[in-house]
């Protein structure tokens, strides 16, 4: 796309898009300038974001050369179709609070937990011989499963990736292998606690008991043995065929040196620890009462804008969480020798997609989550199987901590005379567990529904694995995870 042409485009959009806006902006603030910004903004104005995820399901397609080079032209052509005709709509101050929301609040806290856990765990490498067989891939596959929940799903999935993928580089069938590892390590396996996925770590701050998501191992254990079961034998016939066709990989195999597994870089394990632990202390601080503002009840922080009234604040507790991420970054990349981050073949260049790619869905996805906060409890959910679906579909396009928190709320409105008590009201235990689930799961249907998903995808990528398109994967997961979540609605959810 020639400079003119875009700039053409962008403008011709922007001014449609603007006129529209202002025009939909002035009808509806007629109800009060006060007004939640979600019952003011038509449904329409999601479509930035649509644009954003078609940007990223075709341009790959169309044109993947020039995609890997204009990734992030396409963010800003979408936070500016969407930014300009808003500010116009509903003016500089509803702008700017949002965008603080949107970028200091949410955005930047995200970015910097995943590239600390992604710079620490490009420190520790596995060496020694460890061949790609069926059995050392499910092992591995199920320890990842396992620790997510401890380390959380970046965690896991950035310390699990490299050494999966050196295992069975000279396999010719590895594709299977890391879209199974995105749906197990990346997203089930972070079930079990608060550390393992955002959304859970919200519920955590909002009350709910640091061990009842081990409510969740029922489910959890459910849709891991089973996706671990189909894995096994998808990978036994293709490393049966592979050897079929290449007999001299099993005589290597039985032959060859064998070399001790050892980490180098271990003390990377330190660093990693260090970040978890700044996720758990957060969590801690935010509750107790040195970091809670006794008027309003609202976490004590630097104060960016206050807007209509009500004040934005970084809260402290964010703060020292980043200060600690970013200095176990520091270390770990003074720490360890350069020679364990090339024979891991570390590059920045999976973090820097995800930052320019997420930029631009986190801004462009403010109506989505301002209508839905708005408008969710209109949407009749009244049973178990409808949170666990509603949480789930938009977890898989959209960020699945506050959408996981929209639905929490609402849940909480039901009025359970009994259940869990959360800041946001009583919860009965069946509606959080289908919420819970919902988000966590369903965040593997898409590889935007959780950002390891993607991060997981440019590693692949850049080792020489043709892995799916964004519809291909979605192909994957409607053959392999949407009937297993139905079972889960047969099973747990009526």
């Amino acid at each position: 796309m020639c400079d003119v042409g875009y700039k053409k485009v962008l403008a011709t959009i922007i001014l449609i898009f603007t006129f529209l806006l202002v025009i939909s902006g002035a009808a509806l603030a007629a109800g009060g300038e006060t007004e939640a910004i979600g019952y003011r903004l038509p449904l329409w104005s999601v479509l930035p974001f649509v644009g954003m995820l078609l940007s990223i399901a075709i341009f790959p397609l169309v044109n993947p050369h020039w995609w890997e080079h204009n990734q992030g032209k396409v963010s800003v052509f979408w936070i500016i179709v969407f930014l300009i005709p808003f500010f116009f709509a509903y003016g500089g101050g509803e702008t700017l609070a949002q965008l603080l929301h949107s970028v200091v609040l949410d955005y930047i806290p995200f970015i910097v937990l995943l590239f600390g856990l992604f710079t620490v765990a490009g420190g520790i490498i596995l060496r020694g011989t460890l061949r790609g067989t069926p059995l050392t891939n499910l092992i591995m596959l199920t320890i990842g499963t396992i620790i997510s929940s401890w380390v959380g799903t970046t965690g896991a999935a950035m310390l699990l990736i490299r050494p999966v993928l050196r295992a069975n580089q000279w396999r010719k069938h590895r594709k299977h292998i890391v879209v199974f590892f995105i749906f197990l390590v990346c997203n089930i396996g972070g079930s079990l606690t608060p550390i393992g996925d955002p959304p859970l770590f919200l519920g955590f701050l909002r009350g709910v008991p640091f061990f009842w998501t081990m409510n969740l191992i029922f489910p959890m254990a459910f849709n891991a043995v089973i996706l671990l079961a189909i894995y096994y034998f998808m990978d036994r016939y293709y490393y049966k065929k592979e050897l079929v066709a290449n007999p001299e990989n099993l005589v290597l195999d039985e032959n060859e040196k064998k070399e001790a597994l050892r980490i180098d870089g271990i003390h990377n394990l330190i660093f990693l620890v260090m970040i978890v632990g700044s996720v758990i202390l957060s969590g801690t601080l935010s509750k107790n009462l040195a970091f809670i503002d006794q008027a309003t009840g609202a976490l004590k922080g630097l104060h960016l804008y206050t807007h209509q009234g009500h004040p934005i604040v970084m809260p402290y507790t964010n703060i020292i969480q980043i200060t600690i991420i970013l200095l176990a970054a520091f270390l770990s990349l003074k720490t360890t020798p350069k020679a364990i981050r090339e024979d891991n073949k570390f590059t920045w260049a999976p973090i820097k997609e995800v930052a320019k790619l997420f930029i631009g869905i986190f801004i462009t996805m403010i109506p989505a989550l301002a209508i839905l906060n708005a408008r969710g409890a209109e949407l009749g959910l009244t049973e178990p199987a409808h949170f666990f679906w509603a949480t789930g579909a938009l977890s898989s396009f959209l960020d699945n901590a506050p959408t996981y928190l929209v639905f929490m709320t609402t849940a909480a409105s039901l009025g359970a005379a009994e259940g869990v008590v959360t800041t946001v009201g009583t919860i009965a235990p069946e509606m959080l567990l289908a919420v819970s689930c919902g988000a966590v799961f369903m965040g593997a249907n898409t590889y935007i529904g959780n950002a390891p998903n993607f991060m997981v995808r440019s590693i692949a990528e850049e080792n020489g694995i043709q892995m799916p398109s964004f519809f291909g994967y979605m192909g994957w997961a409607l053959v392999f995870l949407i009937p297993l979540f139905i079972l889960d609605t047969l099973i747990f959810f009526i």
